[in-house]
């Protein structure tokens, strides 16, 4: 029964990981048009700190209106900004 019970949960986690990759690949596209955009400006408009703090915030008020925990919730952002900031600084260098 409990092994019943665990290969259920992780179907659906197996789910939701493809529906998180779907996001992530639609929100790549757009980080990849906004490095072609701030082609013309210096890097430190790829980096943002300031909007990168303004998502975070925003991200953890939509963690505790969702019930999640908003501590992970931000340094799951904070990996995927990260991570998004190296693909658009390359774009914005010309090397995507």
């Amino acid at each position: 029964m409990a092994d019943l019970e665990i290969e259920t949960i992780r179907n659906e986690i197996d789910e939701l990981d493809r529906r998180i990759v779907a996001l992530i690949a639609e929100r790549q596209k757009w980080v990849i048009q906004a490095g072609r955009i701030k082609k013309g400006q210096d890097e430190d408009a790829v980096k943002a700190p300031d909007r990168v703090e303004r998502v975070i915030f925003k991200v953890r008020a939509l963690a505790e209106e969702a019930s999640a925990s908003a501590d992970v919730v931000e340094a799951a952002y904070r990996a995927l900004i990260a991570g998004f900031i190296d693909l658009e600084l390359g774009v914005h260098r010309g090397q995507r």
